[in-house]
């Protein structure tokens, strides 16, 4: 069975699952679902926990001891097992096929770790885990999600906030939901059950947003330049590294130049997003980008990125970030940046 995070305590309610399986990089979310799961376990008299990591060099016969084993201080236990990564091996995959035949319901299972991708997720392992318990992938909550998730955490709080305090909190701590929870408290605490302005909020709030390179390409996909500025202003200032952002960049563009070149040479569109992978719900960003985009102005700015990697190497005279930001205004505005070198202090 598979669950979205907001069904989480609807599906705990439904009975007993001897398996769990939290998975995905969003740290609220994972530390919230794997609360509530052992909160909920030891309500029900689990009252050990016992905790394996596991990687692909690890020694699946600890596990099974432990499993099979009678404990001094409780018959019903919680085994916590933290994947370091979602390739656990030919051994880890023989593992959970022996540990899925000792499954009772004196131990509730809970597997946690990174994000998977869809190979792994398609694998003989965990389809099997997944049919034996329950999948909480966890997904980023962005735009209409995230003020969903505000709205429900305000009324669990018995907190009430103006509709533009909603607007405001999704803007400055979009990406980072652990430091919106922090805020939300701090309001509950200082107004209880008053309505909070949008203006008794903007004076309390100190700008936390983080932001992902992911995040920034997708604002870039659908335009919103005056957004991506904002991002890599707080990107800079939490200390992103630039390397890695050029790297997220330049693979982006390309991808956006070959795309526009095979549209110019004939090819469907939802040929190019089967070629590409590209998932459903990132089809409109593409296909924004794509129909706001150029060829030219995809190859300008692939040009001006060569030269901002170029500087950033070689020069401290510059801010990297604000001539990214002028790769990004040409992608879809060129004429204003085309005549214009980057490097201003020697031209």
């Amino acid at each position: 069975m598979r669950i979205y995070h907001s069904n989480l305590d609807k599906t705990l309610n439904q009975g007993f699952q001897p398996i769990w399986l939290v998975f995905g990089d969003e740290l609220w979310q994972k530390n919230d679902a794997l609360e509530k799961i052992k909160l909920h376990a030891k309500k029900q008299g689990f009252a050990e926990i016992i905790r394996f990591s596991i990687d692909d060099k690890f020694d699946w016969d600890e596990l099974f001891q432990e499993y099979l084993s009678m404990s001094l201080f409780s018959p019903l236990r919680i085994i916590e097992i933290e994947f370091t990564s979602g390739k656990i091996g030919d051994n880890g995959a023989k593992g959970v096929a022996k540990l899925l035949t000792l499954l009772h319901q004196d131990i509730q299972l809970i597997f946690h770790g990174p994000k998977l991708d869809a190979a792994t997720q398609k694998r003989k392992w965990f389809k099997s885990l997944e049919a034996a318990g329950c999948f909480v992938p966890l997904y980023d909550v962005e735009g209409k999600q995230l003020k969903q998730w505000l709205n429900n955490q305000a009324r669990h709080l018995q907190l009430n906030l103006a509709p533009d305090v909603i607007d405001l909190m999704a803007e400055l701590f979009e990406g980072n939901l652990p430091a919106l929870e922090q805020e939300l408290q701090k309001l509950s605490i200082l107004f209880s059950q008053q309505t909070v302005t949008f203006e008794e909020a903007e004076n309390l709030f100190i700008k936390q947003a983080k932001f992902s390179p992911f995040q920034l390409i997708d604002t870039l996909l659908i335009g919103d330049l005056k957004k991506c500025l904002k991002i890599l202003d707080q990107m800079q200032h939490d200390g992103s590294a630039f390397g890695q952002l050029i790297w997220v960049v330049h693979k982006e563009i390309s991808q956006l130049y070959a795309m526009l070149e095979q549209m110019d040479q004939g090819s469907g569109i939802n040929d190019i997003f089967k070629q590409y992978r590209i998932w459903e719900k990132k089809k409109p960003l593409y296909q924004h980008a794509l129909k706001h985009i150029t060829l030219t102005q995809a190859e300008q700015a692939l040009a001006r990125l060569a030269q901002v990697d170029l500087l950033s190497k070689t020069s401290s005279d510059f801010n990297a970030f604000i001539l990214l930001s002028d790769v990004f205004i040409s992608l879809f505005h060129h004429e204003l940046s085309q005549n214009f070198s980057l490097d201003y202090e020697y031209n």
